[in-house]
């Protein structure tokens, strides 16, 4: 597969890393200078510099054969009009984005920009599931059946306190 990556920062060149080390072709974009000569360096002609908001840009990287562009510059205005023109003008059907303001995260659904991610919004999820609260715990997703198994206290003053779990209602969710 290959796959085009704007912007140099962390997520950007351990993403480009770990997808060479899988043995697909790519090509990082970075438009910081110094940025650009530290990761050339270290991934030997995989990086190229420029604004992968610019047309050219983006066609020397080669995107009218790219397989996957991923955005994940620190600007959501840049990552958002970077999957625009890889959507629009070049047909990639495989576009993923970074979202550093969850705030911002409307506007890349309105443009349906899927999946747009958000590490404050995947950290808050996990949160969710793996801290305790109000006696419940979650124990596992199958993500498959789309279920989830929970363990909840019932206390003694619970309505389904002395009932055996088959016989208490469910909510129907």
């Amino acid at each position: 597969m290959y796959a085009i990556i704007c912007g140099g920062g962390k997520v950007g060149w351990n993403l480009a890393r770990e997808l060479m080390a899988k043995g697909h072709e790519v090509t990082l974009i970075e438009s910081d200078r110094n940025r650009y000569l530290t990761i050339e360096q270290e991934l030997e002609h995989v990086a190229q510099y420029g604004d992968a908001t610019e047309l050219w840009v983006l066609e020397r990287a080669g995107i009218q054969r790219a397989e996957l562009v991923v955005a994940v510059t620190g600007d959501d205005e840049d990552n958002i009009l970077i999957c625009q023109i890889a959507r629009e003008k070049y047909l990639c059907d495989r576009i993923i984005a970074r979202v550093n303001n969850p705030r911002n995260r409307r506007w890349f659904e309105l443009l349906d920009i899927q999946p747009a991610v958000s590490a404050t919004d995947l950290i808050l999820r996990l949160i969710e599931h793996e801290v305790p609260s109000y006696g419940l715990v979650h124990l596992l997703d199958l993500r498959d059946e789309k279920l989830e198994i929970i363990e909840v206290e019932v206390t003694e003053s619970s309505a389904s306190y002395g009932r055996t779990a088959a016989s208490c209602p469910t909510p129907t969710r």
